[in-house]
């Protein structure tokens, strides 16, 4: 099973707009199985989720361990998981974590839960990140060996850099 894809998954329904219809599909891949069953309800249910879910990472990022396994303890019986045995024929049977919920949501939601739990309990909430460039506001997985991450991507990093080297190239031409 791979916990670290399910971890992942918490990671992009916090950093997912869901503003609309499409931004769920874009969220579950518009080839997925849970497209064709998502309604009003599941984006509901995810916004409602990402926001519990954006509360762990700011815990977890700021060191408040208690408050981050609190919070994933809460969404954990909020939507409880049930291992499920899935594949395409005998020779690709693997492991799923799925919601025992009757929305498409509460399932993929579950699979978040239970990966970030996990990720939690392997690496520690130090692992958890909130992008320090101020004007991003994602979250991320730290999956560096030493433990400095610090921006969601590339992108943001090279961003912020570039605006500090511009800040201090305009200071020091002030002086």
């Amino acid at each position: 099973m791979d916990f670290e894809a399910y971890a992942r998954t918490a990671v992009d329904v916090v950093n997912s707009p869901l503003a609309d219809m499409s931004d769920l599909e874009n969220l579950f891949g518009s080839e997925s199985w849970q497209v064709s069953e998502m309604t009003e309800r599941d984006l509901v249910i995810l916004k409602r989720a990402q926001k519990k879910l954006r509360e762990v990472f700011a815990h977890g990022s700021a060191g408040h361990d208690n408050e981050a396994v609190e919070g994933l303890n809460a969404l954990l019986v909020a939507y409880p998981v049930q291992p499920r045995i899935s594949g395409h024929d005998r020779n690709d049977w693997h492991m799923h974590v799925t919601g025992r919920g009757a929305s498409v949501s509460a399932e993929y939601i579950a699979g978040a839960v239970w990966g970030l739990a996990v990720w939690l309990c392997q690496y520690g909430s130090p692992r958890f990140g909130l992008c320090a460039d101020e004007r991003c506001g994602n979250v991320y997985l730290d999956t560096s060996s030493n433990c400095c991450r610090r921006f969601c991507s590339e992108r943001c990093a090279t961003r912020s850099h570039v605006a500090a080297h511009r800040a201090r190239k305009k200071a020091a031409v002030m002086a």
